[in-house]
């Protein structure tokens, strides 16, 4: 069976050409255009009534395990809820989609916010200058995925509606068409499903048509991107001068499994007080003592603080499968990880404190399994050392702090006047 085009997806067009989306700094880019009266021929109604159109962007991470996200992601919702329309707008997506038959809700969501329609006729989606600018495709079967492949008959965006199945035809899409022209969506009920589709192969497909009636996906949706924004990011870490080390005795620490190989120089942001955490390094480097773990960080105590995404951070204990924490390596470039396992084991401690050296007053410390296969990133100026196993650390020697405020509530900065000792 041929592959029929059902309806057309489009981007906002003005006079002279149609908008571009720019990744930056920032999460999302607003297009500003003046508003003009849309002149669309009445046509027979179709099922895509409305649509939010929204492009979030993310800058370059050079962490391939995260994918590489300096490209623009397109979203668009389908909606015929007032209140998700709302929830967009306030977070700067105003850009939506409507039927031909359905000017009079666009007229109505004009006089409540500031938003600019497309509308659907005749299988297509038009801009404000009666320009078809995509093809929408439905895909039930892998003789029509076969016949999937870009052609010059396209236009310039592809929107596919995978009927049964998601991530082998999107990883086969994302391969068909590397290196054309066309940005090719795909359309999705859940966020879930709009991460899959965005990280298929780890280039993604160029976005997703996120349809829903209900305010909790499109926010998921955004909590997704702002994380994604969040990997682009460079932490900011700070040298700290070891001041002691001391066998401390027995106690409970937590060995983190990831779904994630770590390189050398990575680990996870650990430490017994929130205003300064280590960064503890994986055991993918390897030693005579045991065979090189480069998914573990034998992170410390039970009681420590780890880092999550968000600006967040959860105690070690609190950690298990499904969770996510961030990854950081020696220059502060950080990505995202599932956990996989986390193990608590009664092991013997070593304690560990510091002071930056910035501020010679406040102490910094961790407890950490005394074990030579545990290790702090060490400072760049340390030499060549990557790492320095909690065995061999010595007064003196510098490592790797992030230094952040000390309140926490639920894992969340507050402002508050706390002294933790």
């Amino acid at each position: 069976m041929a592959l029929q085009p059902i309806y057309s997806v489009s981007m906002i067009g003005s006079p002279r050409k149609v908008p571009s989306f720019i990744p930056g700094k920032s999460i999302c880019r607003l297009v500003s255009l003046p508003n003009r009266s849309v002149s669309v021929k009445p046509t027979k109604s179709t099922h895509l009534d409305h649509n939010l159109a929204v492009v979030m962007s993310s800058s370059s991470t050079t962490s391939s395990s995260s994918g590489p996200y300096g490209q623009s992601k397109r979203v668009w919702i389908w909606t015929e809820s007032k209140q998700v329309m709302t929830a967009a707008v306030e977070r700067g997506w105003n850009t939506f989609l409507f039927s031909s038959s359905r000017r009079e809700l666009a007229n109505d969501w004009s006089s409540l916010a500031l938003i600019y329609p497309l509308y659907v006729e005749e299988g297509g989606i038009f801009d404000n200058e009666n320009r078809r600018v995509g093809t929408i495709l439905e895909v039930s079967n892998p003789k029509e995925l076969e016949q999937l492949q870009p052609t010059n008959g396209m236009a310039e965006n592809v929107v596919v509606n995978l009927l049964d199945w998601q991530v082998i035809p999107a990883e086969n899409i994302v391969a068909a068409f590397q290196g054309s022209q066309k940005t090719v969506f795909a359309i999705s009920k859940v966020p879930s499903e709009a991460q899959i589709f965005l990280e298929a192969l780890e280039q993604g497909l160029g976005g997703v048509v996120l349809k829903v009636e209900d305010v909790k996906a499109v926010l998921e949706l955004k909590e997704y991107f702002d994380r994604r924004n969040e990997e682009s990011n460079i932490l900011s870490l700070t040298k700290a001068t070891v001041t002691r080390v001391q066998v401390a005795g027995m106690g409970d620490r937590v060995c983190v499994d990831l779904c994630s190989l770590m390189r050398p120089g990575e680990g996870l942001l650990v430490g017994s007080f929130a205003r300064g955490l280590f960064l503890v390094h994986s055991e993918c480097l390897e030693s005579n003592y045991i065979a090189s773990r480069p998914f573990r960080v034998n992170a410390g105590g039970v009681h420590a603080y780890v880092v999550v995404p968000g600006g967040k951070t959860c105690y070690l204990s609190e950690l298990k499968a499904g969770k996510e924490v961030l990854v950081v390596n020696q220059k502060g470039q950080q990505r995202n990880a599932i956990v996989g396992r986390v193990k608590i084991e009664t092991r013997p401690l070593i304690l560990v404190e510091a002071k930056s050296d910035s501020d010679n007053q406040t102490l910094y410390s961790i407890l950490l399994q005394n074990a030579e296969t545990v290790a702090l990133v060490s400072s760049p100026c340390q030499g060549n050392e990557t790492a320095i196993p909690v065995t061999s650390l010595q007064v003196g020697d510098e490592v790797m702090l992030r230094v952040q405020g000390a309140a926490r509530h639920t894992g969340i900065e507050i402002q508050e006047f706390i002294v933790e000792n």
